[in-house]
């Protein structure tokens, strides 16, 4: 598919912006971590999208931080990057949902609460305001975010993203591992990530209080 210089560099800037933002917040430690926003047109069969380099320091702007690849996770054009190893798991997500941007972070309160829930496959939330930020306004709502096992091969993990989404929850967390957040676009991405973040730093609090 044909992408518009322009369309590439807007991507980059998108995905430099928050990537300093969520590395301010101590994200991506040890180089964890991986942003994307999808460039030009969307088939479920063809489509590019920006994404991290492998194994970049996120907390430092370099000409090497990204690149594009194609639907299949290869790059679209002549590099010595490499993608984010789990570049399968956004192209699954892209492909299952059209969405426009995908954010990946580890933090410590999504490894615990993915811990604390893993054996029931989803971590529950009740009734907080901030479900809201996905645009469920049902009074004292309860969601259940997905939880998946983390498995060492990537395409492991990806045969499973189709059974794990949630239609009305843009998240799917791997175990001991960290949160997807997708969205339309970077500014609702971000937002459902920054959500999903204080839901599970919540979850967490909440359960050591009361066990």
């Amino acid at each position: 598919m044909s992408i518009l210089l322009e369309e590439k560099q807007r991507a980059f800037t998108e995905l430099r912006e928050i990537k300093a933002n969520l590395a301010a917040r101590g994200w991506f430690p040890a180089t964890s971590g991986n942003l994307s926003v999808r460039v030009g047109e969307f088939d479920p069969s063809a489509f590019t999208f920006a994404i991290t380099s492998s194994g970049r320091d996120k907390s430092v702007q370099t000409p090497e931080d990204f690149l594009l690849v194609n639907e299949k996770g290869l790059p679209t054009e002549a590099t010595s990057l490499k993608p984010s190893a789990e570049t399968l798991i956004h192209s699954e997500i892209y492909r299952l949902t059209g969405a426009g941007a995908i954010f990946h972070v580890h933090t410590i309160y999504n490894n615990l609460v993915s811990e604390l829930y893993g054996e029931r496959g989803s971590i529950p939330v009740n009734g907080v305001e901030l479900i809201k930020a996905f645009n469920i306004w049902d009074e004292e709502a309860q969601i259940e975010i997905p939880i998946l096992p983390n498995y060492a091969a990537i395409p492991r993990i990806a045969e499973l993203v189709e059974g794990a989404i949630v239609p009305r929850i843009p998240g799917i967390v791997l175990r001991k591992h960290g949160i997807y957040a997708w969205g339309a676009n970077a500014f609702e991405a971000k937002r459902h990530l920054e959500a999903f973040e204080f839901l599970f730093e919540y979850v967490y609090r909440y359960h050591m209080m009361t066990k």
